[in-house]
């Protein structure tokens, strides 16, 4: 039907593939991320402390591409989990460090396997995966500097 309004519709919309397959990534996720008690949020929260040693908030939303208002109530519920402490900096108290406790650590050994079953339920070559990989971090790369700019 060319009714002058392609534009329009969805199967025309580079959006809408991307919208769903980030909602079917997540949903993927949880049943690997209930044994570990996070949800991906939280889970990504994580893997910047485990990769970092500990961080602050801004990092984290540098990191996460989230603003403050997410990252604050994800931070409270993994402290209420034990999997984080919030200590004042020494150099300047108005910057909250976040650090992993021991069971945050530990937690990192539990999420060893969760990276290569993800892998495994996306069923992309590892050149797609690549390419996938280049593509969209493009596209994050051009929104941070956009935004930057302003």
């Amino acid at each position: 039907m060319n009714d002058g309004y392609e534009a329009l519709h969805l199967k025309n919309q580079l959006c809408f593939p991307l919208y769903a397959v980030s909602n079917m990534i997540t949903r993927k996720y949880k049943p690997f991320l209930d044994g570990l008690d996070l949800t991906y949020t939280q889970y990504i929260v994580m893997m910047v402390l485990w990769e970092q040693g500990q961080a602050n908030e801004k990092l984290l939303c540098e990191a996460l591409y989230l603003k403050s208002n997410t990252v604050t109530p994800l931070l409270k519920k993994l402290q209420d989990k034990g999997y984080i402490e919030k200590t004042k900096d020494n150099g300047d108290e108005r910057n909250i460090v976040i650090t992993l406790t021991q069971a945050g650590r530990e937690l990192r050994d539990k999420a060893l396997g969760v990276p290569a079953c993800m892998a495994k339920e996306l069923h992309l070559t590892p050149d797609e995966a690549a390419d996938l990989y280049r593509i969209l971090y493009k596209l994050l790369h051009e929104e941070k500097n956009i935004t930057e700019g302003e």
